[in-house]
């Protein structure tokens, strides 16, 4: 009987192995393009944006990827990385229909692969002290012999890996790209006064501007002009400061021939107002409007009015007289949450975007046009004269003052319908010294169809410190979002343009996840101190003012100026007003230090009770959870026996 179990037993498992290797050969032929992604970020799954790029290739493209080993023994992290890469580049071509063919190589020292990688324009960084350059770059290419790189995969854009892949097909594919004009005195380029001013890092051009360039063909359009070229089919007109009715006129028949516009006006222009003007100093006037084309189009745009929003306002230093260390500065704030238009293209995936002494914008009563918020302010907001954050701003007081009245406001809009023009009687005569150009086309009343504009109040969002962090890697810029003001652009620029397969995939990855509730808990009570603060301070600085008064003699209520000279001796009246004014002083400072306990209060109760429900909650749950599973299995037990 054993035997024969034992022959049983051992024909079972021999039969078992032989299924599963038949199984994994049936599987190796017939499921050779299947596959699974169990990560729990989807890492190796692509985006619909993706399948769009590849399944409208027309061409083959050639990816090659220069690895060097020594950089995964040497650094472990890229080890990782670099499979990944590998994983997904396989990836792209499974689901490319054969249109993509993908070569791996290993560039030793000295080799013709090393000169090959360095001929095709990737980055050797050294590992070692010897000087040894390792490499760990895409180069890609099309028919034409059409080329594209990463110089160097960094760590830091990981999660960017499927964007950046994605770009670099899509720009092969898709040689002739939408040209778009940039309009603005802002500089957005680059300073070219960088190196008199001796700060090379204002030479280079602002992030989203290289975005831009990587998708459409960017060309500078002078602030003076009086056509807009017609190849130009998206015009950026950001900060139109002291725009003549000339070049106004051209931008209002721009659109009225079918022209894409995204307009950025702004109450106050940080960006402006951290660069010396062409005296040396920053420029006092720092706002911008487009009034008269906007109020012929239906919108309202105020130029003297800022809004202020505590929810996601950044913590910036306080000044120096201030008793904390920092303070939230509701003028700068990021748009998050409902926040932001899920509904619309451009930001449907957007996570968050920053903005800077923003304004806002409203349609005008009557107005026949569809009025579509893009990025809206929070019900914990209020709007301000601009000149509070135009001039010597403080954050503290801002904040002492802050009053929400539960309204949100409209900073950035997307406009569509039928436009009249805000030159109903013609085009203006061209500024003195000049002459019409031969080419100035006829005018235009109105639009033929319905015009499709953006509009934001605030162009501070292309501002990289609003944003982006940049970084040099062995002199390669490194830009790291840590916002979506970058996507946001390009998403419109790209919708207006009539293109949308990249933008699912800019957006992956960035954006903030900060810890809401406690943000929350601490802004409002740091709102708070700041109102509590600011009346307790101003009567601890009188309190403190009358005592020295009391000290130096003048009499109780009376000026400065009649003091008694002649009076050597305080009276036991005064001396009675000098220790009340101690103990008035003495019992302020013990509110202040209340007040200052309260702010964290609630931040510390919460974060108590997240630590008992890490440490003591978890653990008993699991404890009473196996006690009932072992009470249930106890009486199973029993029943069977019974």
């Amino acid at each position: 009987m054993r035997n024969r179990r034992l022959a049983y037993s051992t024909l079972g498992v021999l039969l078992a192995l032989a299924l599963a290797v038949g199984v994994n050969l049936l599987a190796d032929r017939a499921l050779v393009g299947a596959r699974v992604d169990l990560t729990e970020n989807r890492l190796y799954t692509l985006s619909p944006g993706t399948r769009q790029v590849l399944s409208g290739l027309q061409d083959p493209i050639t990816l090659r990827l220069f690895y060097s080993r020594k950089l995964g023994s040497e650094v472990p992290q890229y080890g990782t990385y670099a499979e990944r890469v590998r994983e997904m580049l396989r990836e792209y071509v499974a689901a490319s229909g054969g249109k993509i063919r993908l070569e791996f190589f290993d560039p030793e020292p000295f080799s013709d692969v090393e000169d090959r990688a360095v001929a095709l324009g990737l980055q050797g960084v050294p590992v070692d002290q010897g000087g040894e350059q390792v490499y760990f770059g895409l180069s890609a290419s099309n028919l034409t012999d059409e080329e594209r790189n990463i110089p160097f995969f960094q760590t830091d854009r990981e999660r960017f890996l499927e964007a950046d892949l994605t770009r670099l097909i899509f720009e092969l594919s898709n040689p002739t790209r939408p040209v778009l004009g940039v309009m603005s005195p802002l500089p957005l380029n680059g300073d070219p006064r960088a190196m008199m001013m001796r700060q090379p890092q204002l030479a280079q051009p602002q992030v989203v501007i290289r975005q831009l360039r990587e998708t459409f063909t960017v060309r500078d359009v002078p602030m003076d002009t009086q056509v807009i070229p017609a190849d130009v089919q998206i015009l950026l007109l950001a900060h139109p400061q002291g725009l003549s009715d000339a070049a106004q006129y051209a931008v209002d028949q721009f659109v009225m021939r079918g022209g894409k516009l995204f307009l950025m006006t702004d109450p106050h222009s940080e960006m402006q107002a951290t660069r010396p003007g062409p005296s040396g100093r920053p420029p006092t006037e720092t706002g911008s409007s487009l009034l008269r084309l906007l109020n012929a189009w239906g919108i309202d745009a105020p130029p003297d009015q800022v809004v202020l929003d505590l929810r996601g306002a950044w913590r910036v230093r306080a000044g120096p007289q201030d008793r904390v260390q920092a303070v939230d500065y509701i003028a700068w704030f990021n748009l998050q949450g409902d926040s932001v238009n899920r509904s619309e293209v451009a930001t449907a995936l957007v996570e968050q975007v920053t903005v800077g002494s923003a304004g806002f914008l409203a349609p005008r009563e009557g107005a026949g046009i569809e009025f579509i918020p893009l990025l809206t302010s929070s019900a914990q907001s209020m709007v301000v004269d601009a000149a509070k954050v135009r001039t010597d701003p403080s954050p503290t007081r801002l904040l002492a003052d802050f009053r929400a009245d539960g309204q949100r406001r409209v900073i950035a809009a997307r406009i569509r319908g039928n436009l009249q023009s805000a030159f109903p009687d013609g085009p203006p005569p061209p500024p003195e010294g000049q002459e019409r150009p031969a080419d100035f086309p006829a005018h235009r009343a109105a639009t033929e169809g319905a015009a499709n504009i953006v509009v934001a109040n605030d162009a501070d969002i292309l501002e990289d410190r609003f944003w982006v962090r940049v970084q040099d890697f062995f002199g390669q810029q490194v830009a790291s979002p840590f916002s979506g003001n970058g996507s946001f652009v390009v998403n419109v620029a790209d919708t207006l343009a009539g293109s949308d397969a990249m933008i699912s995939l800019r957006s992956r990855g960035e954006g903030q996840r900060p810890f809401e509730v406690v943000d929350n808990i601490r802004r409002q009570a740091d709102a708070q101190f700041r109102q509590s603060e600011q009346q307790l301070t101003e009567r601890l600085t009188a309190t403190e003012r009358r005592l020295r008064e009391l000290r130096q003699g003048t009499p109780p209520g009376g000026e400065a100026g009649a003091r008694n000279t002649n009076q050597t001796v305080i009276t036991p009246e005064q001396r009675a007003e000098i220790d009340r004014a101690r103990e008035e002083i003495a019992a302020t400072r013990r509110q202040l230090r209340g007040v200052q306990l309260e702010l964290r209060r609630d931040i510390e109760t919460l974060e108590f009770w997240l630590r008992v429900f890490n440490i003591a909650f978890v653990p008993v749950l699991l404890t009473v959870f196996a006690v009932g599973l072992a009470v249930m299995r106890s009486r199973r037990r029993a029943a069977a026996r019974a």
